[in-house]
Parts: C-alpha cells; structure tokens; sequence
C-alpha cells in the first residue's frame, strides 16, 4: 500500500437524509418522498400472512412460519414497555425505524448461513421486522427479565426461527471462573446450547451481532472486543463473529480517523482499521430511539466532537488478518505496542523503537522504507502490521520487549 491511500473501503453515506463526507457529520435535510419499491425477496412477505389467516378461519392453530408476517405493533405500546426499565438504554420503537435497519442489512438477511446474534432487543420491534424481512434465524439476547415473557411467547408462537436466552452480550465472559448467573454468561456455553460450532479464521462469517453499544461503558467494550479478536478468543473463538452495531458518532470518528489527524487517530481505531473492514450503513440522531435515564432526556454523551448521531457500523473481521508472525499468541504484544506507540502521536517512531531495543530504529525504518523523522502517528494501520512483523523477525527482538505490560494487561482482559 502506498502512503497516503485510506486504509480500508470508503464508509456508504446515506444521500437522502445526511449531507455528509466520509467520516465526518452531516446536517439533516427533509426526508425524500418514499418511492415504490422494488420487487424483491422481501416484497412477498407482505402477502405472506395468507395461509396463516386462512387455518384461523378454519379454528386451526399451527406455530408461525417464516412465511407468516408478523404484526410489529404500535410505537405508543412499545414506548410504553421501553420506558419502564430501570437502567440507560436506548430502544427501537419505531417500526419504521426498524425496517430501515433490516432494508440496510437485506444481504445479511438473505444469507441463510449466518446466524443473527441480536443485543437487547427489548419490545421486540426490530426482531419482528428482521423476522419479517426473511431472518432465517434469530438469538434474541435480552438481558433485562421484564421482557423476556413477550420474547418468549413470541418464540413460543413461531416455528424454531427465534430463539430467546437471558443473556447480556456485552457481559460475555467476565474475569474469574466458576458458576455463572445469567444475564452474565461464558461465550463457549451460549454457542454449544444454539449448536453453533468454531469455523477456520477463514471460512465465511459464521455469526451476525446487531445491537447498540451500551453509552455507558462504550470505548470499554471496544477495548474488551479488540483483544478478544487479536487473541481469537471469547465469541471470536468461534470464527469471523461480525458486528453491526450502532455507535456514538463520536466513537465513529475516532474509529475511522486517518493518520496525521493527531487529536482522534488513537490506538483503538488503528487496531479496528487493521483488524476489520467498517462501513457506515447509516446515521441516525439520537432523538429517533427511546431512551431510559435517571434524568430523563436524550442523555447525550458530552464530547468537543460533532456527536448528534448514532452510527449503525458494520464490523467485519479481515481473512488475512492472521499471518506466521501475526498469531493469537502475538496479537496482545501487537496491541501494546500499538498503544504505547500512539499514546504520544507527535513522537518520533525512532525513539520509541530505540527505547525498547537501543540503536535498532534507523536500521528498521530503513528497512520499512519510512523517513527517519517520522511520528508515530504519521503510520497507517498496515504499516503497523509491517512494522511489528519485522520486529518480531528481527535478532535485535528475539526477547520480550514488552513482557511485562502484556501480562499485567492480559491477566486484566477478563478472557480466559
């Protein structure tokens, strides 16, 4: 790769409700008229309700199949269920919303291999209208009890599409050992109750997780998923898990930040550049979702960055991620480098090469092809990958360089 080319596709911008370039805000424009739609699989789910009604006529009962359409129900009713938690959430009460979301993942849909992972589904809006829009099928994780009885009948009443688990995903596997309680659950048991088994790094994603990113321990929880993935452990033990998560604008752009932009190009989004295709599907402002706080309001996180947004972003972990050098054994010492070598982004790369292996940073950077007076946060993503390949085939690294900081932090990642 060339310096200066973007790492990764250029996110899909939405043109008819966000004025935006690449990886930055927009401002809201009215909503185009709908146009009709075009005729496709989704279309004759409309119709799909036939056979259902015409058994009801005859006083027959049979569960639902995936051809039978689903009633979402009202935003006044779903409103009402959401409102009634006790802790911060953000919910999709809106049908409308909802089908914007399964229309921006109708391939996801589509694809009959994969199985749909979804986080907190709460009322149950989107997991109708996934249903709806051909899900073939669907874990509803919900970690709140008050919901789980709807979930349940609604799974009770269809014909092995849904399946409901008292689960918090974003509580998978906590630090420590023994006896789990439920909503906190160890990833391994999850996948073998649904049957699902690991699959090669490279085979096809094996599992879809749509959700929002809980606000309150959001960047924590990218930290927590961005080791896992390095070291291929917790739900990537099982293969390529894939994420399609709203997340706060905010996060986004640090996600997606390019290097020379010194403020957001941090160590978290060059580990997801390098691990994972991202594309934006779509922006939606925050006063769409209903959300649940101890103040009341939209509980919008403060931030000196444009936030007005929350960002359905698709995570897809790369095939080529791994190398011989690039192992689940390496992958927390890539991290850590990562980190150290980004916490102070206008340093030169030379010297904080040379502090861990005194004189050995001109001879790498001319290895690399890269000017000696470069800064650290002048790299991109795969010249990272580069970099800590060379390093780790170098004599001068034969030892551990940085033992002691990937043992305090991996003893501290909870991932066992």
């Amino acid at each position: 790769m060339r310096r200066g080319q973007l790492w990764g596709p250029s996110p899909v911008v939405r043109a008819y409700s966000i004025d935006a370039a690449p990886f930055a805000g927009g401002t809201l424009k009215p909503q185009a008229q709908p146009q009709p739609e075009k005729p496709s699989h989704c279309h004759s789910l409309t119709q799909r309700n036939l056979s259902a009604v015409a058994l009801s006529s005859k006083g027959q009962c049979r569960p639902l199949s995936r051809y039978d359409f689903l009633d979402v129900g009202e935003v006044e009713e779903h409103t009402k269920k959401a409102l009634a938690c006790r802790t911060l959430r953000r919910f999709i009460v809106d049908p409308a919303l909802a089908q914007l979301v399964a229309d921006k993942l109708e391939g996801d849909l589509a694809d009959s291999r994969a199985v749909l992972f979804e986080c907190n589904p709460g009322p149950g809006v989107l997991t109708r209208t996934l249903l709806n829009s051909g899900a073939q099928r669907v874990i509803a994780l919900e970690s709140d009890k008050q919901f789980l009885p709807d979930l349940q009948a609604l799974e009770n009443s269809l014909d092995g599409q849904l399946e409901v688990v008292h689960c918090d995903f974003f509580k998978l596997d906590p630090i420590g050992q023994g006896s789990m309680k439920p909503p906190a659950m160890y990833s391994e048991k999850l996948f073998n109750d649904l049957g699902i088994s690991q699959v090669p790094w490279t085979a096809d994603v094996p599992v879809k997780v749509v959700g929002i990113f809980a606000q309150k321990n959001e960047r924590s929880m990218l930290w927590k998923l961005i080791y896992a993935l390095y070291e291929r452990l917790s739900v990537f033990r099982f293969g390529r898990v894939e994420l399609i998560m709203f997340i706060s604008e905010k996060e986004y752009t640090k996600m997606v930040a390019s290097p020379g932009e010194m403020k957001n190009y941090l160590a978290l989004g060059c580990l997801w550049q390098m691990a994972c295709d991202i594309q934006l599907l779509h922006k939606e402002p925050w006063s769409s979702f209903v959300t649940t706080s101890k103040h009341g309001g939209l509980a919008i996180p403060k931030s000196s960055l444009t936030n007005d947004h929350l960002c359905l972003v698709r995570m897809t972990p790369r095939r080529d991620l791994f190398t011989d050098t690039l192992t689940t054994s390496t992958g927390a010492t890539l991290v850590m480098m990562i980190k150290q070598c980004l916490a102070k982004r206008k340093a030169k790369l030379v010297d904080r090469l040379n502090s861990w292996s005194p004189g050995t940073g001109q001879k790498l950077l001319l290895q690399m092809e890269l000017p000696e007076d470069i800064f650290t946060g002048h790299l991109y993503p795969e010249e990272y990958k580069k970099l800590f390949e060379a390093m780790e085939h170098s004599e001068e690294f034969a030892q551990s360089w940085l033992y002691e900081e990937i043992l305090e932090n991996t003893q501290n990642t909870g991932f066992q």
